[in-house]
């Protein structure tokens, strides 16, 4: 089943578990560990978060490390400027109607 993107980042853990290995690559324990699910939950999360290509897979000796996929989070960035936009403008207007207010 190929997922979606937007469905990988629509659940709470899995975009907690983006942030948490934003910084640095983890290990499916050590980021079980900020959860209070079960560690075969958060290996679901992952597994998802992977199909999606948000995170990638590094074997380290015996240790798999997930990190974050940047370039697949600049798509979702690039997505979402279209509303940033819209909203910046919306954000103007409702400055401008402000200043009228407060001159008159």
């Amino acid at each position: 089943m190929r997922r979606d993107v937007f469905q990988a980042i629509a659940d709470p853990t899995r975009r907690a578990i983006l942030v948490l290995i934003a910084s640095k690559a983890m290990t499916p324990n050590a980021i079980a560990e900020h959860f209070d699910s079960s560690r075969q939950a958060v290996s679901k999360h992952l597994r998802i978060l992977s199909e999606c290509e948000l995170v990638k897979q590094e074997q380290q000796g015996r240790e798999i490390y997930y990190q974050l996929q940047v370039d697949k989070m600049k798509q979702i960035d690039k997505w979402l400027d279209q509303f940033r936009k819209i909203w910046e403008g919306r954000f103007n207007e409702l400055d401008n109607v402000l200043s009228k207010l407060k001159k008159e």
